[in-house]
């Protein structure tokens, strides 16, 4: 059973029998700090269970940029108008990750979308699997 809702906020969502002990519904939630939501939270068991498969794996921290947008947000940080983002999608950073590893992991761990940022690598789990970069990225992700 997939379990998946949109949350109007990350602290009205009722954590307990929360399994996933590397991440939280705030850092998940969006980041418009209050300017057009209420720290909206999109929650999905399947999309929690890869990315803590994911932080196993690579046996290190993920610090997430940006986790769900609201559809406000997303436009005022310039996403794209059909963003995973809206739904449930995370940027993680490549700080002290070989973002090579990272992908490769992400990808084992049951993600199929791969936007390769400079400084960050988008990860979410659509049912066609893509990968784009962004601009300015390509030179940082020639091996």
């Amino acid at each position: 059973m997939i379990v998946r809702m949109l949350i109007a906020s990350f602290s009205a969502f009722d954590t307990a029998g929360w399994r996933w002990p590397h991440f939280s519904p705030r850092e998940l939630a969006c980041r418009c700090g209050g300017k057009f939501c209420k720290g909206e939270y999109w929650h999905e068991e399947a999309f929690l269970d890869a990315l803590e498969a994911l932080r196993a794996e690579i046996g290190a921290p993920l610090a997430i940029n940006s986790g769900h947008r609201c559809d406000l947000w997303n436009a005022w940080v310039g996403g794209a108008a059909n963003s995973m983002h809206k739904q449930v999608a995370a940027d993680v950073s490549l700080a002290g990750h070989d973002r090579h590893a990272l992908k490769a992991a992400a990808q084992r761990t049951g993600f199929t979308g791969f936007g390769l940022g400079t400084n960050f690598l988008h990860i979410d789990r659509r049912a066609v699997p893509t990968v784009w970069l962004y601009p300015g990225s390509a030179k940082s992700w020639r091996t």
